[in-house]
């Protein structure tokens, strides 16, 4: 009889899959289980013209992309754009319309979730209340019928990972949120998946533990080499745990790329409306600000790709005016905002309501709500959106 690899992904209803000895590495710790080769071209996970309605319903359509070995891709969009539904349907849990997914070659469409071979953490834990963490973890091995020292090794290799060790012997209820969402880490790499899906782990958490976590399940993704599809509306969360970011909306990939290409060439005024609090601009009214005519009807300018000049400043210089700034927009601050290490001015420029960001350098050299200023922008900065 052929063994099974089974991720437990869902309490009651684990995944796996088929495998031979070649298919896997000999088994010498989980990471070394896990572990891949990060090298591997583009290709490992495709999607290809994947469609899910609900009724009639646009959930998603004409979703194509690749995804590499080892490469850690974000699925980012505002709710409902049909991210989580996508996520589901890779999983096997959601029935696709149209479409294929392929991994490494073979054509998993039509396989139930249990022959996926995917793991998934869900955004509510989905743990079993009355099952201690060490018998939530094993749930999957149980299923697999994997031998009780073999499954007890794994078990406590999995809570080291996710430094939960100390922790085994404790009920989910007894645990905090962050520590129930790495119990449910656990119960998915322990059975060594192919692939692990995330929807939104991180949002039910709050700040400061959401923080550590995000660390935590990058450091983890990265020493094992796990494709990985994580879930999530932060855009701050897609930005800095992502080598590629898909970006959705309504049903559809907008734009892909890795962080940087996102925040500073979103490919349209939906892009752009979405990352980064971009200024977006129709081009004939920007003209006092930007000088020079554009070929398409609207442009965006990042917060801080603006700068301000007080009509009186006799305080130290507030910074040097980009290499090429524009004539300038005078202008008069409305609205002040601190962000921590940021402070937001929001300035009415000839009818253009702007944000403005500038680095909190000091408190005593805030500009007040009312003062007048001209706003200059940096040339180089200003982005032509697609219609």
């Amino acid at each position: 009889m052929t063994p099974t690899m089974t991720t437990g992904a869902l309490p009651g209803a684990p995944v796996s899959m088929p495998f031979t000895r070649d298919d896997v590495p000999e088994r010498d710790g989980l990471i070394r289980g896990l572990r891949r080769d990060r090298q591997a071209a583009r290709g490992y996970l495709r999607l290809e013209g994947l469609a899910k309605r609900f009724g009639t319903t646009r959930v998603f359509e004409g979703i194509d992309a690749e995804i590499a070995r080892g490469e850690f891709v974000t699925l980012l969009g505002p709710s409902g754009c049909g991210k989580s539904t996508l996520l589901r349907a890779l999983a096997g849990l959601t029935p696709l319309d149209r479409g294929r997914l392929v991994v490494d070659g073979r054509d998993i469409t039509a396989l139930p979730p249990q022959r996926r071979g995917i793991g998934m953490v869900f955004q509510h834990y989905a743990l079993f209340p009355n099952l201690r963490v060490e018998d939530n973890v094993a749930f999957g091995l149980r299923m697999q019928r994997v031998p009780r020292e073999e499954r007890q090794r794994r078990v406590e290799e999995a809570l080291r990972l996710v430094e939960l060790a100390d922790q085994a012997r404790k009920y989910p209820h007894q645990l905090s949120g962050g520590q129930r969402q790495r119990v449910a880490l656990a119960r998915a790499l322990v059975v060594e998946p192919h692939i692990l899906l995330m929807d939104e782990p991180l949002s039910a958490l709050d700040a400061r533990i959401r923080r550590h976590l995000r660390d935590q399940l990058r450091d983890i993704q990265q020493s094992l080499g796990l494709t990985t599809l994580f879930v999530t509306h932060d855009q701050e969360e897609a930005l800095l745990m992502s080598d590629r970011i898909l970006l959705m909306h309504e049903g559809r990939i907008l734009q892909q790329g890795d962080a940087e290409a996102l925040y500073t060439r979103p490919a349209n005024r939906h892009a752009a409306g979405f990352m980064g609090h971009y200024n977006l601009l129709e081009a004939e009214r920007a003209r006092p600000l930007v000088g020079r005519p554009s070929a398409v009807p609207r442009i965006a300018l990042r917060p801080e790709a603006l700068y301000l000049v007080p009509d009186e400043d006799d305080g130290p210089a507030r910074g040097t005016l980009p290499v090429r700034p524009g004539p300038g927009c005078p202008g008069i601050i409305r609205r002040r905002r601190l962000l921590g290490s940021v402070v937001r001015y929001e300035v009415d420029c000839q009818g253009m309501r702007l944000n403005v960001d500038e680095l909190n350098r000091s408190t005593r050299h805030l500009l007040g709500e009312g003062a007048g200023v001209t706003v200059h922008a940096d040339l180089d900065e200003v982005q032509e959106l697609d219609a």
